[in-house]
């Protein structure tokens, strides 16, 4: 679907980075694809890393694009997508991964008749695990959703939602990766109070998440299940969770959850 197709990103920043990645990695020649990016040596290091095309006009990576993955910040939306309009025709397919940002708002912004996927990854992207979900606009066709869902299982697992949902999936999996990290930084932290050196505690922390999230994933158990069978009465991970618990951390992660969704619909808005 996308294997004779040219691929184009506005902005190279690492989510760009990870698809392309992924793109050449499943086999679609570096020529293909363009990048239009505004910083010089992030240009220089893409095309060297790459091969890939490499500028700092949009219109032409528009121009010489099929499908054009939108892959900047979402407050820049109104400076740059305007001025793709006069390039844009009814073959091209707009991929955006602008949090907050509707298909709607893009489709005015391109126009009027732009077929529109709207995408949020993460960056688990950049090493094949990332975690994606998918809307499609007013205009956009099966066909479109089909080279959307191409592209980004290039670089993990997707699913389609509808855009209604698309805060929450920020919230939980666009953003969620910050939060693993914090976690992995608190247990560390907490080994290394207890009398680890800082390279073993972090091993140690890292492989506890990779470890239960894949028991989670395989064992088709609910985490609760799961926590509950190694929390023995009156023992040490039992003592943890009584903790985390009288100091709000699962309730705080989720109130962490709903301020994302809530800044998503205000990125929107703006």
């Amino acid at each position: 679907m996308t294997g004779s197709a040219t691929i184009g990103f506005i902005g190279g920043g690492n989510m760009a980075e990870a698809i392309l990645k992924g793109l050449i990695g499943k086999g679609i020649a570096p020529q293909a694809i363009s990048v239009g990016e505004p910083v010089a040596a992030r240009r220089d290091d893409l095309a060297a890393r790459y091969k890939v095309v490499t500028t700092d006009d949009n219109m032409e990576v528009v121009k010489r694009s099929d499908i054009v993955v939108l892959a900047i910040k979402p407050q820049m939306v109104t400076d740059v997508v305007p001025a793709l309009a006069g390039s844009w025709n009814g073959d091209k397919l707009l991929v955006s991964i602008l949090a907050g940002t509707s298909t709607a708002t893009l489709e005015q912004l391109l126009g009027g008749s732009a077929k529109v996927v709207r995408v949020m990854p993460n960056t688990p992207a950049l090493i094949g695990a990332g975690a994606a979900a998918l809307c499609t606009g007013s205009n956009a066709s099966d066909n479109d959703l089909a080279i959307a869902l191409e592209l980004f299982s290039s670089v993990g697992s997707v699913v389609r939602v509808s855009e209604e949902q698309m805060d929450a999936v920020t919230a939980v999996s666009g953003s969620g990766p910050a939060y693993i990290f914090t976690v992995i930084e608190a247990m560390a932290a907490g080994g290394v109070q207890e009398g680890l050196d800082r390279e073993t505690a972090l091993e140690l922390a890292i492989q506890t998440v990779v470890g239960s999230a894949q028991l989670v994933a395989e064992s088709g158990e609910a985490p609760m299940e799961l926590r509950a069978k190694v929390c023995s009465p009156g023992g040490t991970t039992l003592a943890a969770i009584e903790k985390l618990d009288a100091g709000g951390f699962g309730e705080t992660l989720v109130q962490g959850v709903r301020r994302a969704a809530e800044r998503s619909r205000e990125l929107g808005k703006k």
